[in-house]
């Protein structure tokens, strides 16, 4: 039928996404996303716009994939604050080690690039971080942690300095080493509460 898609969607997004994860925005062509998801130029075109778009639309996919995850984590963190964020930062750590995807996060990678990129996208990342800063917020507000703000905004710099790191070569231990200082000043924190 004349006009109607001939391509799985999810499939052919899910593949974009990777391409521009691994190579980056910069460094990722047409050429380059047309052999990723199998589509022609004009496929790529016709479906999504231009690069821009097509990288906007596979930034908030990712942040929608792994945001419902963090979500998920972080759903106990007024009974069991330390084990909510614990869960939290094994989402990552699982991300990292998942042999099916590339190191580090398509946000960070992202945020690192905002001087080269589109003022859409350098919004888009900026936004991405946010609500990773505002889902850790309400986590630890409802933890009654005094201060929610600022552990929110370490947490979250920590989070993406996993990415950094993983990207960078560190070892599946010095990430956990990582991951468990900032757990333990979590927990002086939150015993400091009562």
């Amino acid at each position: 039928m004349a006009g109607k898609k001939q391509f799985d969607v999810d499939v052919a997004l899910d593949a974009a996404m990777v391409q521009f994860w691994r190579a980056g925005y910069a460094d990722t062509s047409l050429d380059d996303l047309s052999r990723a998801t199998g589509l022609n130029r004009s496929s790529i075109y016709s479906s999504w716009g231009d690069k821009d778009s097509l990288y906007l639309r596979c930034l908030d996919r990712y942040a929608a994939r792994y945001g419902d995850r963090y979500d998920q984590a972080l759903s106990s963190a007024a009974e069991d604050p330390l084990r909510a964020v614990r869960e939290f930062f094994g989402i990552t750590l699982q991300r990292i080690a998942d042999p099916d995807v590339p190191d580090g996060c398509l946000v960070a990678q992202t945020a690192m690039a905002i001087p080269m990129l589109s003022p859409d996208i350098a919004a888009r990342a900026t936004k991405a971080l946010g609500f990773q800063q505002a889902r850790l917020r309400k986590a630890l507000r409802a933890a009654k942690l005094a201060d929610a703000e600022g552990f929110a905004v370490h947490l979250a710099a920590v989070n993406q300095s996993l990415a950094v790191m993983s990207r960078a070569g560190a070892s599946p231990k010095q990430l956990r080493a990582i991951v468990d200082i900032s757990l333990g000043a979590l927990s002086r924190a939150l015993q400091a509460r009562n």
